[in-house]
This record gives C-alpha cells, structure tokens and sequence, in this order.
C-alpha cells in the first residue's frame, strides 16, 4: 500500500463498491457551532483492522460516532454495507456495526454481566435461550467466561472493556469500531484488549476500527492507518509507511512509535541502510541480527 496524503482541494472519496463502510465528505457541526469532522472520506473494508490515529480533539471520536448512526453528517453521507444511513435503514445499523466507547461505564447498565452481554442479542430479536448462548459464546471468546453473575460496577477498568467487547461480539456484527480501547488499562489487559482486536479480525473474520493517538498499538495491530488532524484525514497507508514519514507526523502532532525510534537510533549508530522499517518488535530483533551478522550495512 503506498502512502497517499490528502489536501482540502485534491480530496476524493474512493468509492469501488467493496466496502463495508463509507464514509463519503461527511462534516458535521455540532449544536454549539463546533466542527466535528470536515470533508471526512473513510472507508472499511473487509477482513482488516484500519487504524485512526491523530491527537485527542481531532475528530475520531465523531468519526465513530457516525457509523453506526449515533451522529448524522451535516453535509455528505455514510454508508454501511451498500445502504445509506438514513430513515429506517439507521435503526438496523446498530446490527451490523457496533461500537465500543472509550469510557466503559457509558456502556454498561445492566445487573450481571450475563445480562449485559445478552442486552444486544435479546433486542436482535433472538429468544432468551439463543441470547443467553450468544452472550456465553461471546465472554468465552475473549477469556471473560468466569465473570459472567458478576456486578459490572465492581469489575477492574480492564475487566469492563472486556465485557463491553463481549457484548458487541454477540450481535455478531460485520464491523466494530473502538474508541481509545487500552486507554487507561493497566499493560496486562492492554494486552489482552490487543489479542482479541487480532482474533475478531483472524478467527470471526470481523473488521476493526481503531481510534487512538497510542502508535506503538496502532502498529502492531493495523493492516492500514488513516491519519486525522482537524476533523479530516490527511494521510493513510501502511503503518511502515505513515510511522517512518517524519514530516507526516510531525504535521500530524504525532510521535514516532517506539520500535520506529529505536530503530532510527540503532540505525544511524551503526551507519545502516534506512529501508527495512520495521514496526513490530519480533521485526526490529529480526533486523538486529541482520546488523549483527554485518547483511544491513
């Protein structure tokens, strides 16, 4: 994928009818005048994870908000799975797409666990039994089968967005998107969080969208990476490709993850070639041993 960069006059909405989301120069101004998203083009496509990255405040989280129909643009469209969203099509979205917000308690309301991850299903129509077999499933999926009659209110920060995962994989939608989803969780769970981001998209073949300003999980995760700044993306490609544009980052407000710095370091100590890129951790010690033995000189 070859990094493409975008500008207010030369942005063009591609379109080819594959995706399962589309974003088309949406905008959207909230009620106090604020701009949320500007001439946002966005695109999901199947069996990938797409990364939003861009410091707080520059429109991910609205972005997010508008594929499901939880916003509506002001001006442009949006489109899930070939069907605008709009009138009633917008009251069955919610079916394909779920979303996972960044603050977990927003999301969680009900007396059990159990009962919280079968809210969604119930509401889809199955019957107890098929709801209550979804829900299992679901927190067997991501490891949390052993909280199932606890109380959401006195589970961990780490324990919640589990659960709130859980009760969006249920429904079995096509697309999840999360907001910030290892935000304030302790390094165990951020773990955690990152493997079943990798098992929705390999095992149940769902696609993710990821808004967060964390690179260093961004690059780990993501197949494709659109850069936001100011309510619109000014970038997308590969992670090797958005990571190592120092210029795109620095415009972006962005900083390098840190095997990208590492490696830029260790790279210019020993006088390396500069066109391996690594961005995984297994990927910079692989690069390692290859200066080590003298093959990247």
């Amino acid at each position: 994928m070859t990094l493409q960069r975008f500008s207010g006059q030369q942005l063009v909405c591609e379109h080819t009818g594959r995706e399962l989301i589309h974003v088309d120069c949406a905008s959207h101004v909230y009620p106090d005048g604020s701009v949320g998203i500007h001439n946002m083009c966005f695109r999901v496509l199947e069996h990938e994870i797409v990364g939003l990255v861009g410091p707080n405040g520059s429109g991910k989280s609205t972005l997010i908000e508008h594929l499901n129909g939880l916003l509506e643009p002001s001006k442009g469209s949006v489109s899930v799975m070939g069907r605008s969203i709009d009138g009633s099509i917008k009251k069955l979205i919610w079916k394909d797409v779920g979303i996972v917000f960044q603050r977990s308690d927003d999301q969680l309301f009900a007396p059990t666990v159990l009962d919280d991850v079968m809210f969604g299903p119930l509401n889809m129509g199955m019957s107890p039994d098929e709801a209550r077999s979804a829900a299992v499933e679901a927190l067997g999926a991501i490891g949390a089968q052993d909280l199932e009659q606890k109380l959401p209110n006195y589970l961990s920060g780490g324990q919640k967005r589990l659960v709130c995962i859980a009760g969006i994989l249920a429904m079995r939608p096509k697309v999840i998107a999360m907001d910030e989803p290892t935000s304030d969780l302790d390094p165990l769970h951020a773990e955690a969080v990152e493997r079943i981001i990798r098992d929705l998209k390999e095992r149940h073949g769902i696609s993710v969208v990821i808004a967060t300003h964390d690179l260093d999980m961004a690059a780990k995760l993501c197949d494709r990476v659109c850069v936001v700044k100011a309510g619109s993306i000014i970038a997308e490609g590969s992670p090797q490709d958005v990571f190592y544009d120092d210029l795109l980052l620095q415009e972006a407000g962005l900083k390098k993850p840190k095997v990208a710095e590492i490696y830029e370091a260790v790279r210019v100590q020993f006088g390396a070639r500069a066109d391996a890129r690594p961005i995984t951790v297994e990927e910079l010690a692989q690069w390692s041993g290859r200066l080590a033995k003298g093959s990247e000189k």
